[in-house]
Parts: C-alpha cells; sequence; structure tokens
C-alpha cells in the first residue's frame, strides 16, 4: 500500500526502509506474519521528520506555483459537520478554478495535531482552536438547537422545560476520542447549563442522528444549519427554542509558516468569496 502511494515499487520501498535502518542502527517496523507496526524508534523518527517533510512539500509547492496556478496536495483535517457547513463548496469551486489542486479531507471528531500529522490546515469550532494558530473565518455564527419529528412530539407530547429532557428519548452523542457521552450544552433561566440525556440511540456523527430525529426516534441536539431545512419544510420542530446556545462558528485555522502556500491561500480566497455571496443571499440561513 505504502508503494503505491508513493508511487514506487515494494522492493525499491523496502530498500529504502534498510538504508535508513541500517544508518540509525535501529529496525523502524516490528514485523510479524499478521501485522506490521512501528517500534518506538520507528514513531520518534516520523515526529521528528514529519514538520521537516511538510516544510519541504510546502516549498515545493510554492515554487511550482511561480508564474503559475496553485498545485499540489492539500490536506486538511476537518470535523464531519464542516463538511456540510463550510467544504463541499469549496471544494467543487477549486475543482473548477484550480484543476492542479487536489483537496484530500480527513474526517475527524476531535483535535488532532495537523502539523505532527501533515496536515496543512484544520477546520473546526472557534472555541476549539489552539490560539497560536492563523484563523479564517469560514462561517458565521450559529446555534446548537433540539429538535424532534412532528410523529415524535405527537406521541411523547413537547418537553417545557430543560428538566422535562429527563423524561424524554434524546438521542445520545458519543465522543469516538474520549468514549464519553456528550452532554448538551443549553441555557435555562440566563444561565449555561450542561445536561446529561438518555434515550434508546447513540451515534457519533450529527447526519445519523438527523436521520434518527426524522424517522420519529426522540429529540436530537444538533448545529442549526444542518437541520433548518427540514425545519422550515415541517418534518422537524425546534424543541425548547429559547434554550439553545450559539457557537462562534466553523474556522480554517494552520501554522503561521503555512500561510503563503498558493494552495491554501486559493482554499482561503474561495471559501471566503463563496461566504460572501452567501450573505448577500436573501433568506440564507446563518
Amino acid at each position: 500500500l505504502a508503494a503505491a502511494e508513493l508511487g514506487m515499487s515494494p522492493s525499491a520501498v523496502s530498500h529504502a526502509v534498510r538504508l535508513v535502518e541500517e544508518r540509525i542502527g535501529q529496525p523502524l517496523f516490528a514485523r510479524t506474519t499478521r501485522s506490521v507496526s512501528l517500534t518506538e524508534a520507528g514513531k520518534a523518527l516520523i515526529e521528528t521528520a514529519a514538520p521537516a517533510l511538510q516544510d519541504i512539500a510546502e516549498r515545493m509547492d510554492r515554487i511550482r506555483g511561480i508564474g503559475g496556478r496553485p498545485a499540489g496536495l492539500l490536506r486538511i483535517n476537518v470535523s464531519h459537520i464542516a463538511i456540510p457547513l463550510a467544504v463541499t463548496p469549496v471544494v467543487a469551486a477549486m475543482a473548477e478554478r484550480y484543476p492542479d489542486v487536489t483537496v484530500e479531507l480527513f474526517a475527524d471528531q476531535g483535535l488532532v495535531d495537523i502539523v505532527g500529522e501533515g496536515f496543512d490546515a484544520g477546520i473546526r469550532l472557534g472555541e476549539m482552536i489552539a490560539q497560536d494558530m492563523v484563523v479564517v473565518r469560514l462561517t458565521p455564527p450559529f446555534s446548537a438547537v433540539m429538535a424532534a419529528a412532528p410523529a415524535y412530539v405527537g406521541r411523547r407530547g413537547r418537553p417545557a422545560s430543560v428538566a422535562d429532557l429527563a423524561s424524554h428519548n434524546c438521542v445520545g452523542y458519543r465522543l469516538v476520542r474520549s468514549g464519553a457521552l456528550y452532554r448538551w450544552d443549553l441555557s435555562e433561566d440566563g444561565k449555561d447549563v450542561s445536561v446529561e440525556t438518555h434515550g434508546t440511540a447513540v451515534v457519533t456523527d450529527s447526519l445519523a442522528a438527523i436521520d434518527l430525529a426524522l424517522a420519529g426516534v426522540g429529540i436530537i441536539y444538533v448545529f442549526e444549519p444542518l437541520v433548518r431545512a427540514h425545519i422550515d419544510a415541517g418534518r422537524l420542530v425546534q424543541i425548547l427554542p429559547q434554550s439553545a446556545i450559539e457557537e462562534p462558528g466553523l474556522f480554517l485555522y494552520f501554522p503561521r509558516r503555512a500561510s503563503m502556500a498558493p494552495k491554501l491561500r486559493a482554499f482561503i480566497d474561495t471559501a471566503q468569496e463563496i461566504g460572501r455571496a452567501s450573505s448577500r443571499t436573501p433568506g440564507r440561513a446563518a
């Protein structure tokens, strides 16, 4: 697999690995009949070399872009919700404008070390991003809301308060990296509260939660833009709208040294242009 990704023969890759192992005097891989894994030396080498290799790749992309169009592989680590809310229209426009740029999206739930793992940039909620990163706003702020299907409300009624959620079937959201169930951040009597919910279904993806809500399973907690069309069409109804809280929105972030890479600059310019056009469209949800 590694040979195919590098465009090399397996024997050439094996030879290169042996040369490195001979030079450092340590094996890079622990091999069994069923698996291959990195040794401690291999992990240390990757941690040390990854930033330097990424810097070389960025400089080569810049050189390729001199006097020409942006080119190369743009690797972005994104949260799942960012793809429908902020990324899809940008990637579609990039395909037309910059055909020499390949955008690779790695959907992940938690925060990662984008430099150490070889990404050019990440996309997350603003509150999650480290202070030393350069940030570019991709969306306006939006609310985190609760919603359910009319069929569910017809069967179980509509909760009148945050406390009433304890007697309702709430679709849970599990954080993959920690394994914890996410507590719903809500507003009650002007105060922020964190609510533990219970129900018959748990998901790790907001889009899966929406499907369950549409099927009448229970109440979900999602970002408002993801369900706005369903609410407008009457397929879902908002629950306790007065308890919704506002999130800062989605931001692209990257290390300061990467800000001049032409491929990343092209993505930022395209995203900002699409954002300006969207904000001028009457009736568009934030």
